[in-house]
């Protein structure tokens, strides 16, 4: 099953009355990870108010939390959970630190303003798209490695790690879905003489910048 998440930690501001919300979205992998960066924001901002926490944990149906710190229920918390939800982010989790300002806001204020400031973070954080992988270990000839290079740079396929050895050998990552019909197009493509080593299926993550991120955690807490 895809799903979506932040590649790193992002912060983002808004102003409402004079109030200040400062959202900090953060990947996280498990309860531990949450808890780490929700006394991280603390120990970051003393002063402040209030510190609202939402975060979604694994896939399919995950494991979530959220916490008003002390303003009306359902105001603060929940609203930013909502918007984890509304913008399919998992495994991640959003702080939103309160200045007061002087001027109260009112039930509709705080769940517009606390809303917003977690919008806002998570719109702007680069996001990190997983999903089942496999890598494939190719070993071939020097004579198919040409004829290999060519194929998979107009299949779009990245060939990574080339090693030129007694033979080539060289890495494929590519989607799970696609793994058998690739491994067919490299026995054809190479007569039958390429030896291919298949690894189980594991989810990656890939940046905007087509990056692989291999260690992606999706499993529910228990």
């Amino acid at each position: 099953m895809p799903f979506t998440t932040l590649v790193q930690h992002h912060t983002d501001e808004i102003i409402e009355k004079k109030s200040r919300f400062i959202a900090d979205a953060f990947p996280i992998r498990s309860v531990a990870d949450a808890e780490a960066a929700i006394q991280l924001i603390h120990d970051q901002h003393p002063g402040a108010r209030r510190h609202v926490y939402a975060y979604r944990i694994g896939i399919g149906v995950p494991y979530e939390r959220f916490s008003d710190d002390g303003e009306p229920s359902g105001t603060a918390g929940r609203p930013v959970l909502e918007v984890l939800r509304r913008q399919g982010i998992d495994n991640a989790l959003v702080v939103v630190t309160r200045y007061f300002g002087g001027i109260l806001l009112g039930a509709n204020g705080l769940v517009r303003a606390y809303t917003e400031a977690a919008a806002a973070a998570l719109s702007a954080a680069p996001k990190l798209a997983c999903q089942p992988m496999v890598e494939l270990n190719v070993t071939c000839d020097y004579s198919h490695y040409g004829k290999l290079e060519y194929q998979l740079a107009q299949s779009g396929i990245a060939l990574r790690n080339p090693a030129f050895a007694e033979t080539v050998s060289f890495q494929l990552i590519i989607p799970a879905e696609e793994a058998d019909s690739l491994t067919q197009h490299l026995a054809d493509w190479t007569g039958g003489q390429a030896h291919i080593d298949y690894h189980p299926p594991v989810y990656m993550g890939l940046t905007p910048s087509c990056e692989i991120v291999r260690d992606v955690w999706v499993k529910s807490p228990s």
